[in-house]
């Protein structure tokens, strides 16, 4: 604002401040001045306005080695993400033995990989002084949960976070991948953003159940994405039906088909319906994703089916 508007402006509060006459005509006079200025000069204060916004964005830089980066992200949390991100990883290495897979586990407060992965230790350091991700059942693994203590808190504020993300981002040497899952804590919050500016982005999944209020999150997630203009390859129906193993009837606990309502108000596929089955969730507990432990069984199936339409649907890779 110049100087004469500035003086124009405080000098109708002060009127204001006097009250009467006087201060009611202060008021039109000012407001007809600031009318005047934003009518001179509005597109002019939008380009600055636009130029200070995008010097605060950080310049996409792709991680040194790694081809494409497929993010998992939710909503809200809860509804299977994690175990969905662990377990398209090893379907995509099963479904084409020639392709090297990264899993980066970015969920700050709760990482779920070691577990998962039936990984410990922390990560030793190359020539280079970067991290080396830990390796299980051919997948190479990054995760906060190797850098603190299984069961310490990470009580953290943002700078702390946000510097920890970079490190993960930045820090480790993962050879030559053609695809690194990344595992996104759930919510749409600084992290999700962080990562989504910073490096170029293939293309993101989003997990949700079939349940209205996880779909309602799922919703905004979906938002998130195409508004820092990452690719929504499409949701994954988690937890779709439950088959009781006695009589085989199946019950929709959470709903029936409530991701493909919400794919479709998204223009969006569904990339696959994994059921609510104990063999997923006790092959996770245990460490031998599903994927890999029961290759054969209904549960790994449709994960690997899922695998095939994320592929199907990223972009040609960079030469």
């Amino acid at each position: 604002m110049g100087s004469w508007a500035r003086r124009l402006v405080w000098g109708a509060a002060s009127l204001g401040r006097s009250g009467g006459l006087a201060a009611s005509r202060g008021g039109r006079r000012a407001r007809g001045y600031r009318r005047q200025y934003s009518g001179v000069e509005s597109e002019t204060l939008e380009q600055r306005r636009t130029q200070i916004m995008s010097r605060g964005l950080p310049k996409q830089k792709p991680i040194e080695g790694v081809n494409q980066v497929i993010v998992v992200a939710s909503g809200k949390g809860g509804v299977g993400k994690s175990t969905t991100a662990v377990n398209l990883a090893l379907a995509l290495a099963a479904n084409d033995s020639s392709k090297s897979i990264g899993l980066l586990d970015v969920d700050v407060y709760g990482p779920s990989v070691p577990k998962m992965m039936n990984l410990r230790g922390n990560p030793e350091l190359s020539q280079n002084n970067l991290m080396k991700p830990l390796m299980n059942y051919g997948i190479a693994c990054m995760s906060m949960g190797f850098l603190v203590g299984e069961t310490a808190p990470v009580v953290w504020r943002g700078l702390l976070v946000m510097s920890a993300i970079e490190k993960l981002l930045r820090q480790v040497d993962w050879g030559q991948l053609d695809y690194l899952v990344v595992d996104m804590p759930p919510g749409t919050g600084d992290v999700q953003l962080s990562v989504s500016q910073n490096i170029p982005i293939s293309g993101a999944v989003i997990v949700s159940t079939p349940q209205d209020i996880a779909l309602t999150d799922a919703h905004k997630g979906a938002e998130m994405f195409r508004k820092v203009h990452v690719p929504v390859l499409g949701l994954v129906q988690n937890m779709s039906v439950f088959q009781c193993p006695k009589c085989k009837h199946k019950t929709h606990i959470f709903g029936a088909d409530g991701a493909r309502k919400l794919a479709r108000t998204l223009d969006l596929d569904v990339l696959g319906d994994i059921p609510l089955h104990l063999n997923i969730r006790e092959s996770s507990d245990n460490g031998q994703p599903i994927v890999f432990s029961q290759p054969e069984s209904d549960e790994a199936k449709a994960y690997l089916r899922m695998a095939e339409e994320v592929v199907r649907r990223l972009p040609s890779p960079p030469e």
